[in-house]
């Protein structure tokens, strides 16, 4: 058996008390990296060139999930956010929904659902994830995922999910991956990229203990990224489903890689105990890591805006 390749990270890159940080995104062409908190409400954005310092905080006023780049326009973002999909300003946080869509779903259900985790795919389709918002429902099964496709039509793709997070693709881009968090696993899914349809669900990876699969990333050899929550570390998944790397950090609740050259961008959600085991993790949770692995993460597709 080849040993795993690991790497330590132990101190934050970005040292804000964050709440839940999730969505990290490497915007190239304008230089910048992004991440949310979904809990506290904020979109953050910093210079790459500046660093720490150049740091700012956008209130939302709601609950953003993701965030994606859209085609053709620097201010206006694609997000997945409390209600359904939206266009989110990124200089002043301002939402307008695209699609709310819990409109037939019956009493109570926008209030006690939110977006989640999401990513573009080849054809600049936008999948996200929706599942029970937890300031008001603990998760169940009523989760979601949906596809909002450049003509602005969205389609309900898979239910039920629990918690839906990391989305990707392979490097054929005829597989799918999707992350169901309180299951451990990592599914697989056939996926024709010129409809956007997807079949054959299969487990890809089991983490194999009571810990959660969170966000990943996938990098230009196949490998995902996958961030462990409650486990304090990020696994480097072969295209065969087997753990062939590890980054370990010094807080427990990992949420979200992102690639932004060689390094790995670590979101990570605040922490109320210590441990044996993680002695600094109230310290050190709600914060953002980095770390160099030696490899680039797959390009990041934008939303393709109708024109």
């Amino acid at each position: 058996m080849s040993e795993i390749q690991s790497w330590t990270v132990r101190e934050p890159y970005i040292d804000i008390a964050g709440t839940l940080l999730e969505g990290p995104y490497h915007d190239v062409a304008n230089g910048e990296f992004r991440f949310v908190d979904i809990w506290d409400q904020k979109l953050y954005r910093l210079n790459l060139a500046k660093g720490p310092s150049s740091l700012k905080a956008i209130d939302t006023t709601t609950s953003v999930g993701v965030t994606a780049n859209a085609s053709g326009s620097y201010d206006q973002l694609i997000a997945g956010a409390k209600y359904g999909f939206a266009r989110l300003n990124r200089s002043t946080g301002t939402l307008s929904y695209i699609h709310e869509v819990w409109g037939e779903e019956g009493p109570g259900k926008a209030e006690r659902m939110r977006f989640n985790d999401g990513a573009v795919d080849s054809h600049g389709r936008f999948w996200a994830g929706a599942m029970n918002d937890p300031k008001i429902q603990a998760p169940q099964p009523d989760g979601v995922l949906f596809r909002l496709d450049p003509d602005l039509s969205v389609h309900r793709m898979l239910a039920p999910l629990t918690i839906p997070n990391g989305i990707g693709w392979n490097l054929a881009d005829d597989t799918m991956y999707l992350t169901d968090s309180p299951t451990g696993k990592i599914f697989a899914f056939d996926f024709d990229a010129a409809t956007g349809a997807i079949a054959n669900r299969r487990v890809h990876f089991d983490l194999g203990e009571p810990l959660e699969p969170d966000g990943f990333a996938i990098d230009v050899e196949g490998c995902i990224w996958s961030a462990i929550y409650g486990g304090g570390r990020v696994v480097r998944i072969s295209p065969a489903g087997r753990v062939i790397g590890q980054v370990n950090l010094p807080t427990r609740n990992v949420t979200c890689p992102t690639f932004v050259g060689t390094e790995l961008f670590i979101t990570t959600a605040k922490d109320d105990r210590n441990d044996e085991s993680f002695p600094q993790s109230v310290r050190y949770g709600g914060r953002v890591y980095r770390i160099d692995v030696g490899v680039r993460g797959q390009p990041k597709n934008e939303f393709r805006l109708p024109e």
